[in-house]
């Protein structure tokens, strides 16, 4: 059940964002070893955000996931979903924040119940 969340002050217009939805669902299950049917990824473009005193071009992740995370997982995630984020929005790896949250099943509603 990993939920991705980016929001980006890029704009999407013309962005393949199936593309970036693609590949980050990817990513974020074979690096967590988690099922593709599960992983669910929020892109948000056009957000007004300033990062170091500047509207370049920068962006802001979450991920949840229940189980799964831990310090190694964490670096690798960051490195690729920067990686996608560089080569698909021209985000550098040095605009871009993302943060880790692991929690219970009980927290976190799929199917009108709980994981």
């Amino acid at each position: 059940m990993p939920c991705l969340n980016i929001s980006t002050n890029v704009k999407l217009d013309g962005v393949d964002t199936s593309s970036i939805l693609s590949e980050a669902t990817s990513t974020v299950a074979n690096i967590i070893g988690k099922p593709e049917a599960y992983v669910m990824i929020v892109l948000k473009g056009s957000v007004p955000m300033s990062f170091g005193g500047t509207e370049d071009p920068a962006a802001y992740g979450e991920l949840v996931s229940i189980g799964g995370l831990n310090p190694d997982v964490n670096k690798k995630l960051s490195a690729a979903i920067s990686a996608i984020l560089e080569k698909k929005l021209s985000v550098p790896k040095s605009r871009f924040f993302i943060k880790f949250y692991d929690t219970k099943g009980s927290n976190f509603g799929w199917n009108g119940s709980t994981f």
